[in-house]
């Protein structure tokens, strides 16, 4: 039976001066996917809570309009929870929304967009359409990247055991605020096989031949990440990141992994000895198969290389992208500018409906994709430039290429520079299709655009179940 919450919130004993809040009602959920309740004029953000739960928060974050905290013990539990179904849940920071059933994830994430749209927009807006939920999920990402570790995350039961730890390796992802911990995943939820079990072969082998996992504080071991990435046509490629060269060892691991999956396209490795862990600097070897993989859309292909940027969920992409071709209303005698191109997905995706489309991207590896895509799709409508968009985008292109009917832009979570919003203003074209992944920086550009533009269609699409992240399509008009 399920205990019945007091009315009065209390405030218990301090810790360092941070209270433990006793008995908060959890009221609703916030941005950022945290859950809130209230201690008189004081907003409470507390993560892995639902509304409807009544529980002891441990303070660990005192703003003058604000507390943040953590949960520390549950006396009621809301009807709304859902179990969750992953063992690292509440630890692992990779998905934490598995407490709510999916079906009020959306609600929460469309109303999210609204009142951004709102809020920070403060434009008028005609009626939002309900959100495309994911077709998937679980097992729904086509790109994870796990790091070896030497100072794992260790359970509650391994701390409070009086047996010495002798293994403190783990293969994982990294414990939110802590970046030096690494939880040992036995099985994660968001990946197609083989992932799983290609990730708990490399470790372990490692773990059995004795090899050092990287130590991230003092900058040494061998194995530094892994990358997996798949596509729905089923193939998949494997970048092993080593911090300094072995070759014999090398040798070694991808001879015994190639032997247990001979069906992987792909195996490649890096030779990483910076302070972070970033690739895009660093040269991809290949050591076996192909150096790409590919993913097919409506009879297109797309290469997908080792550095490339392609849309995490490759289903619910599809359908994203059908939303922006739709709302672009294309007849085939528009000149499209497709900003942010990255490898030119979009651009290739809706170059068959349009006369010209002319793709801009910050990075020159992801245009040489992006040129690739055409070409092995026999598309020969599409133009591709890199460079900084605030630079390229500009009179002289325009005069050069033409000036754009429908403009298309899928920026960063940053949102759109102020510069780049002003000259999409002056190019004047009839219609901007705009995709975000953030809607509060989508927003704010709206508000800018709402000089000349009024917005006409509101589409939210859900690419990440269990995360309360989003993405927003919206359509603006010329005035």
């Amino acid at each position: 039976m399920r205990a019945k919450p007091e009315k009065k919130k209390q405030v218990g004993r301090s810790r360092r001066n941070k209270p433990l809040l006793e008995r908060l009602v959890i009221s609703d959920v916030a941005a950022e996917g945290k859950a809130l309740g209230r201690v008189n004029d004081t907003v409470v953000f507390v993560p892995l809570a639902a509304p409807g739960d009544v529980v002891d928060v441990q303070v660990t974050k005192k703003r003058k309009k604000y507390f943040e905290g953590r949960p520390v013990k549950f006396h009621h539990l809301s009807e709304m929870r859902a179990e969750p179904f992953c063992e690292h849940f509440g630890i692992c920071g990779g998905c934490k929304w598995q407490h709510l059933p999916y079906s009020e994830q959306v609600k929460f994430k469309q109303r999210e967009v609204l009142n951004n749209l709102q809020r920070i927009g403060k434009v008028e807006l005609p009626e939002i359409s309900p959100i495309l939920a994911s077709p998937q999920e679980r097992f729904y990402r086509n790109k994870l990247e796990f790091t070896f570790s030497n100072k794992r995350w260790l359970s509650l039961e391994e701390m409070e055991s009086e047996e010495v730890i002798d293994n403190k390796n783990g293969l994982g992802f990294h414990i939110p605020g802590m970046f030096d911990k690494v939880i040992d995943i036995k099985e994660c939820h968001l990946q197609r096989q083989p992932s799983n079990d290609i990730r708990l072969a490399i470790r372990n082998y490692a773990l059995q031949n004795n090899w050092t996992f990287f130590d991230l504080r003092a900058q040494e071991g061998f194995l530094r990440t892994l990358i997996i990435r798949t596509t729905s046509i089923g193939e998949t490629m494997i970048i092993v990141v080593f911090f300094h060269e072995d070759e014999e060892k090398r040798n070694r691991l991808f001879e015994h992994l190639r032997e247990q999956f001979p069906e992987v396209t792909s195996w490649m490795y890096v030779i990483n000895e910076k302070k972070n862990d970033t690739i895009t600097d660093q040269e991809v070897v290949l050591q076996y198969g192909r150096d790409h993989i590919f993913e097919e859309m409506e009879g297109l292909k797309f290469k997908i290389g080792p550095k490339s940027f392609y849309q995490t969920n490759s289903d619910q992409a599809y359908n994203l992208y059908k939303v922006a071709r739709n709302f672009a209303g294309l007849t085939g005698d528009e000149t499209v500018y497709d900003l942010y191109t990255g490898t030119g997905t979009i651009a290739n995706f809706i170059a068959g409906n349009a006369k010209k489309v002319v793709g801009i991207e910050y990075v020159p590896e992801a245009i040489e994709d992006a040129h690739i895509n055409s070409e092995i799709n026999n598309i020969e409508n599409t133009r591709f430039f890199a460079g900084d968009m605030k630079d390229l985008l500009n009179h002289d292109l325009f005069e050069k290429e033409g000036f754009p009917d429908v403009i298309i832009t899928d920026p960063p979570r940053a949102g759109m520079h102020e510069d780049v919003v002003r000259t999409i203003l002056n190019a004047a074209p009839e219609k901007i299709v705009y995709v975000s992944c953030n809607s509060a920086t989508q927003a704010r550009d709206i508000n800018i655009l709402d000089a000349r533009y009024r917005v006409t269609a509101i589409q939210p699409v859900d690419m990440f179940p269990h995360t309360h992240h989003v993405e927003n399509v919206a359509l603006l008009e010329r005035k």
